[in-house]
């Protein structure tokens, strides 16, 4: 009995704050909404003795996709004014392909189903009291689908590779170094210990120090902040003081003569 109850709360809370993330207005609130909504689809799991997924939906989904949701949605700058504008235009677009899923949904649930023969379908891995859902479930993935498992591993690596090298962009002013000139510096190629008195701040010290030729070393050459560099920004400073424009001349004399 009391097992219900608690089905029906986790439940009843799912369905309300699955219904606000459509329904808020504020993105940040249907992010709150989506998080909360995942936490009672993780109490579900656990309810149903799948806590292998009940502990995946919250450390993956709450703790990493939800939360990135959140952070993008607070840090872009959203018009909601705008974004209303259309609402009215595209509803009976939205209406018909929400009827459309609920017909197919109706559908596929009224004619489902259960195999006649559900009870002697040999199982990939035997149930045991002793044995719990996680270790059965490393068994199966690591054993029968091994190989689709890596695959999608390696689906996902190439994604974030693609991902990477879509968005990297070069940057003038990135501090680019040469790794192994880094790794084979000293420590007093780098390093410079000063004697500061007692209340003297940094400012009194001439401002922050770098020691002589200490980012040249292991720097790329001509990146930001090197030798070449600086020589580069002086020598086009110069040029652009050096550019003299020439007036326009005025036509206004030419036209009372």
């Amino acid at each position: 009995m009391m097992t219900q109850i608690v089905f029906y709360v986790f439940a009843a809370v799912l369905v309300l704050s699955a219904t606000m993330v459509v329904c808020a207005r504020n993105p940040v609130h249907s992010v709150l909404f989506l998080i909360l909504a995942f936490f009672n689809a993780a109490g579900l799991f656990l309810i149903a003795g799948a806590e292998f997924l009940a502990m995946t939906l919250v450390i993956v989904y709450v703790g990493a996709v939800a939360v990135l949701f959140l952070f993008v949605v607070m840090m872009l700058d959203v018009n909601f004014t705008r974004m209303r504008e259309g609402v009215q235009r595209y509803a009976p677009i939205g209406g018909l392909v929400g009827g459309v899923l609920l017909v197919e949904l109706v559908m596929a649930f009224a004619r489902w189903r259960s195999a006649s023969n559900i009870d002697q379908i040999a199982h990939l891995v035997p149930s045991s009291p002793t044995r719990t859902n996680t270790a059965a479930l490393g068994d199966v993935i690591y054993t029968h689908y091994i190989f689709l498992f890596q695959s999608c591993a390696l689906v996902l690596l190439v994604a974030m590779i693609g991902a990477i090298v879509l968005t990297l962009r070069d940057r003038p002013s990135g501090r680019r170094q040469n790794i192994d000139r880094q790794h084979d510096r000293v420590p007093h190629d780098s390093l410079e210990m000063l004697q500061v008195p007692l209340g003297a701040g940094v400012a009194a010290q001439g401002g922050f120090l770098r020691p002589h030729e200490s980012y040249d070393v292991a720097a790329v050459p001509g990146t930001y902040g090197t030798e070449a560099w600086r020589v580069r920004e002086a020598a086009e400073e110069t040029q652009a003081v050096l550019v003299v424009t020439k007036p326009a001349e005025s036509t206004k004399g030419k036209g009372d003569a």
